[in-house]
């Protein structure tokens, strides 16, 4: 049972800012708005409030400092780190009804837009003039832009397109002191100083609250084609990657175990791509408007076919197979959710890949020797994801306490490697424990100066990324 709540002048007062239907205390709200995709920490908010304007997301954050209440912000909830679990009775304001695009600005390829607004709503509304916001992945129908911008969410095109961050051109947010800045205001070219609007994205909450957002939009890509590729070991994967990047723009680059792609084919919604069973598989997109970028990326798998890299593939004919092999790499996550998964988001330059994946491979399979490991990710912008799947017989308390055992061993090659625990899921509160290994002790004491300034009595989203 949750124990935390708010003193009833405190519930009447922010009745009074949203609304009465607007403000939440019943079991299943607090539940459902005060967790995210994350399963170590049970959800217990005092309450959940859905502001309509950045002027009530203002009023909110004042009242909780006049009475030093802790505040949860929330978008979709599809987060991997624990950043938007509201579990010590915080209020969680949620963005679900600040939903609406706000303008576009056809010269500038740019739409101004609310936070709550979905991934996949800003995709089509850009199709629709045209264009196209490149930021993807699985979550992208759920996923929110304030949430994406928290945590500077990357993805499956981060190759071409880069992070969140690239994309962003300026910010309105409420300070966890209760100010209202407009940052940036959408401008390319703006040299007055500290570019602030950038300590918001990535900041994962704990400065302040996103409540709009200018984002660039791009040119749609033409004629896109994809190759899935059967490799025969994990060391033929870079030079796949280089043959293929030397030629040809490539718009993603993923990798996948093969228990990884039998976790999607057990749900029985995509086959198999051909009959060869390989102990890894890449999947690369590129855009292909003339038939001679279709050509040179043939006589590129030849050679790579020719080299032993590579025992099988298959190209795409239409847009549906296009879909389809898209599935193997998309639908990982959500065909391994059922296993209860310990999930890394670990990254490194490009260059160390092929160093840093075998060290790390060794420390799980030495330590794990008993559990499924299915390696996924981004791995053309050095992004590796790494989940363990939980064995039946083991309660989820048990398992994760055997995995946190080797984390330290994990992060220790990654702070060898200068690389970052979380690549772009945030840290949370399930990564803070070890920020330490890509952060100095320097830079977090910088970090937290920076939070002090922005939220001095420290009620934005207490508990994650940094310890008070």
């Amino acid at each position: 049972m949750n124990s935390f709540l708010l003193p009833s002048h405190v519930l009447l007062h922010l009745q009074q800012i949203v609304g009465e239907n607007r403000v939440k205390t019943d079991a299943d709200s607090l539940e459902n708005w005060g967790k995210d995709h994350t399963k170590y920490f049970d959800p217990k908010p005092s309450a959940i409030v859905f502001p309509a304007t950045t002027e009530q997301v203002q009023a909110i954050v004042q009242l909780a400092n006049e009475y030093n209440l802790a505040i949860t912000p929330s978008g979709g909830r599809t987060g991997l780190s624990a950043g938007a679990v509201a579990y010590k009775g915080e209020i969680v304001i949620s963005l679900d009804k600040m939903n609406q695009i706000l303008a576009f600005f056809p010269a500038d390829r740019m739409v101004r837009i609310q936070a709550g607004v979905v991934t996949e709503q800003l995709q089509e509304y850009a199709q629709q003039q045209g264009l196209y916001y490149p930021v993807d992945f699985a979550s992208a129908g759920s996923s929110q832009l304030g949430g994406n911008i928290a945590t500077n969410a990357g993805g499956i095109k981060v190759i071409k397109y880069g992070m969140t961050r690239n994309w962003v051109l300026g910010l309105t947010v409420v300070t966890g002191q209760g100010d209202i800045l407009h940052l940036n205001k959408g401008m390319i070219k703006n040299a007055t100083g500290y570019a602030l609007h950038h300590l918001f994205i990535g900041g994962e909450g704990t400065l302040g609250i996103v409540t709009e957002a200018e984002i660039r939009l791009d040119r749609q890509p033409q004629d896109l084609q994809v190759l899935v590729l059967g490799v025969t070991d994990f060391a033929s994967v870079m030079p796949i990657m280089h043959a293929f990047r030397q030629k040809i723009d490539l718009t993603a680059f993923e990798f996948f175990n093969d228990l990884s792609m039998q976790k999607v084919l057990d749900h029985g919604l995509v086959q198999r791509p051909f009959e060869t069973s390989c102990p890894f598989y890449v999947l690369l997109e590129f855009e292909a408007p003339y038939e001679p970028i279709v050509d040179k990326a043939m006589q590129i798998f030849e050679y790579c076919m020719e080299q032993g890299w590579v025992l099988d593939g298959v190209m795409s004919q239409t847009l549906e197979q296009v879909q389809n092999l898209w599935r193997l790499r998309e639908d990982i996550s959500e065909s391994i959710a059922a296993f209860t998964p310990y999930k890394n988001d670990i990254s490194v330059l490009i260059s160390y890949v092929p160093d840093f994946i075998q060290e790390v491979d060794k420390i799980v399979t030495t330590n794990y020797p008993d559990f499924e490991t299915c390696w996924f990710g981004h791995i053309g912008d050095g992004n590796l994801h790494l989940n363990i799947l939980k064995p039946a017989h083991l309660s989820k308390q048990d398992f994760f306490a055997r995995c946190e055992i080797v984390n330290s061993h994990v992060f220790e090659i990654v702070k060898k490697f200068d690389g970052s625990i979380s690549a772009e899921h945030g840290v949370g509160m399930t990564k803070k424990p070890y920020l330490k290994f890509s952060r100095s002790e320097q830079e977090i004491e910088y970090m937290k100066a920076l939070k002090k300034i922005f939220d001095p009595n420290w009620i934005m989203n207490p508990g994650k990324l940094l310890e008070h």
